[in-house]
């Protein structure tokens, strides 16, 4: 490519030779360069005509020009102007469809409503001085899920209720209103109401919610809410004071049903209380039965007004209106409802249907609360159930294929010991239902410090250690199961939860080298160690000391979580190495048959002592010396 180039030049170079050499021999000839134009020649007074000229023309391009721009301008801005308009017209359209539509359904919820929405403004300027020492005591909101406070005040509002419930149908039923007992009854609805207006004032619009994924903990987003729901409506119906027209009609407790409209006052506690209770079951089945006690106070009221009707002692089937008049009663519904039968046969045509209408009631009450007792206590044993036909099914394996008794008893002990310890056979099954954000709490709050703990561990990524938790199993030794044998190939470490371990030797391991207790840790060092040398095999042998319950943490599965952990890796890589030479390395593993081979040629004979003094004849010895020397 040079070349070609250099001649290229070379041949340019000759070509304008020749022309120059033809214009010094020619001096007519004309030069092979483009000639420059000719500059014109003006006068004085023609040249400023020109430049005038040029003016002018640029004066008025630029004239023209700025008008054009001054044209562009006004038009984008008619056009922003004109985009301006539609969109605030839209805008106005669109906010008036949303006045309408939200007109149209403040109407419809004003129809649909029990009663129309009542701004307490007035009753939040006089509740303020309170709703301000209350912050002192409750806070700005209440978590009604966890906060026990609110529980223990739901407690309160239950007992109210069902002082409502059971009270006011019985003394309106029953002849429970005398002079004597009045004043009493009088002050305990007044201290039911006083907890109703507590509640419905000071705990209600504390409450927090949620809204959009966001927890709600401003009060008065939380106060707003409570007063724009259905329950704050059905509350205030709950608490207004019909009681004032005893004054007018006399003293009688029909005008306090509107109380049992607070019924979800009683629902939310039960919930609430099933959440937090270590044993729920027990509150369900005591719920059952409340409610079963209470058709059967119902019944024996209904039974009285009957026998009131049909007039106290007129024929065996009524009330005598003998003794405490509730009790007897009581007594008849029970029999009734529960259809034991041996009651006084009823005689006249009310008596009939009365007692007709209980039978079947009785029958389908009866039977709907006793299934529901039934779901109730099956729900609380389902574990147990489980649990037994487990170990059923595994007793007729063992039977089925001849197992010897002595292992049979040994896997039903560890049945029994595994489920009266933990309350299940595998605990992985409990934790795989959790979100991951559960599982890893628990695995943190449970193994993380005893983790840290570990040599090995020391100064590792905490998110590595939690993965690690995460992968850990839990698994429980009878007495005297070996949890590893001398000699056996180490694939996992282990933590002891529960229980102790014994590091044993001698001829019948009988000898105790040490007891490791619950929080400590060994076969940490085998998951780093690779097969080469006998470098993961187990150096003594441990069993356990009574019952145990390790967790157990695979090689394979600590080397799937190394692999995202490349620094981590080097580093328990090394920090295994030097734990190794401080503990003292296994010793390897030999055959027998390769000791035979090697005692067979005996041991190589040692190097005489003569030649030792001259160096030996290997490099540097002797005869390399003579042969440097005569090469000289």
């Amino acid at each position: 490519y040079c070349d070609d180039q250099l001649r290229d030049i070379v041949k340019k170079l000759r070509e304008r030779t020749e022309l120059f050499k033809e214009k010094v021999i020619d001096p007519y000839s004309s030069s092979p360069e483009r000639s420059p134009p000719v500059t014109p020649v003006y006068r004085k007074e023609d040249w400023i005509r020109k430049q005038e000229a040029e003016r002018i023309k640029r004066e008025e391009a630029e004239q023209k020009k700025k008008e054009e721009d001054a044209k562009k301008v006004a038009a984008k801005k008619e056009k922003e102007e004109k985009e301006k308009k539609e969109k605030e017209e839209k805008l106005k359209a669109e906010k008036e469809k949303e006045k309408e539509k939200e007109k149209e359904k403040a109407k419809k919820e004003a129809a649909e409503a029990i009663c129309p929405k009542i701004k307490c403004t007035c009753t939040d300027t006089l509740l303020k001085p309170f709703e301000d020492k209350m912050d002192a005591y409750l806070g700005t909101t209440i978590d009604p899920f966890t906060d026990r406070r609110y529980i223990k005040w739901l407690n309160v509002v239950t007992v109210a209720f069902n002082y409502n419930v059971w009270l006011a149908t019985a003394r309106l039923c029953f002849p429970y209103h005398t002079p004597v007992t009045i004043p009493f009854w009088i002050f305990f609805d007044i201290l039911a109401d006083l907890v109703n207006i507590i509640d419905i004032t000071m705990f209600q619009p504390r409450l927090q919610f949620v809204k959009a994924g966001d927890i709600i903990k401003d009060r008065i987003m939380a106060k707003q809410r409570y007063r724009e729901s259905a329950r704050f409506q059905t509350d205030l119906i709950g608490i207004i004071p019909f009681d004032l027209l005893c004054f007018h009609f006399g003293f009688t407790s029909i005008f306090r049903i509107n109380r049992f409209i607070r019924y979800q006052s009683f629902f939310e506690f039960s919930d609430r209380l099933e959440s937090v209770m270590a044993k729920a079951y027990i509150w369900r089945v005591g719920r059952t039965t409340g409610y079963l006690l209470f058709c059967l106070h119902l019944n024996s009221c209904l039974y009285y007004v009957a026998s009131e009707y049909e007039g106290l002692g007129s024929t065996k089937w009524t009330y005598d209106g003998k003794g405490n008049a509730y009790l007897p009663c009581y007594y008849f519904a029970t029999r009734t409802l529960i259809t034991i039968g041996g009651l006084p046969e009823p005689h006249t045509l009310f008596e009939i249907v009365f007692q007709l209408v209980n039978f079947f009631t009785g029958v389908f009450v009866f039977s709907s609360l006793i299934g529901q007792m039934r779901d109730v206590i099956g729900a609380a044993t389902a574990g147990q159930t489980y649990f037994r036909a487990s170990m059923d099914s595994c007793v007729a394996y063992m039977n089925t294929y001849t197992i010897p008794k002595q292992v049979q008893n040994r896997v039903r002990t560890w049945y029994n010991y595994t489920w009266d310890s933990q309350g299940m056979l595998d605990e992985s099954e409990l934790l795989e239902k959790m979100p991951l954000v559960m599982r890893t709490a628990i695995a943190v709050d449970i193994n993380l410090t005893t983790f840290q703990k570990i040599d090995l561990f020391k100064g590792s990524d905490n998110q590595m250690l939690v993965d690690m938790l995460l992968h850990l199993k839990s698994i429980v030794y009878l007495p005297g199961d070996f949890v590893c044998k001398k000699g056996d190939i180490g694939r996992e470490m282990y933590i002891i939860k529960a229980g102790e371990v014994q590091v044993i030797g001698g001829p019948d391991n009988k000898i105790v080298f040490v007891t490791l207790k619950a929080g400590c840790v060994f076969g940490e060092i085998s998951l780093l160690q690779s097969a080469k040398d006998g470098g993961n095999r187990r150096t003594a042998n441990v069993a356990a000391h009574g019952f145990a319950n390790l967790f157990v943490l695979d090689k394979k599965e600590l080397n799937d979580i190394l692999v995202h952990y490349p620094e981590s890796q080097k580093v328990l890589a090394r920090k295994g190495r030097k734990l190794m030479k401080a503990k003292g390395k296994a010793a390897p593993v030999k055959d027998e048959g390769e000791k035979k081979r090697l005692a067979m040629f005996g041991q190589k004979p040692p190097t005489p002592k003569m030649l030792r003094a001259f160096g030996g004849f290997g490099k540097g010895g002797l005869l390399e010396k003579l042969r440097v020397c005569v090469m000289i």
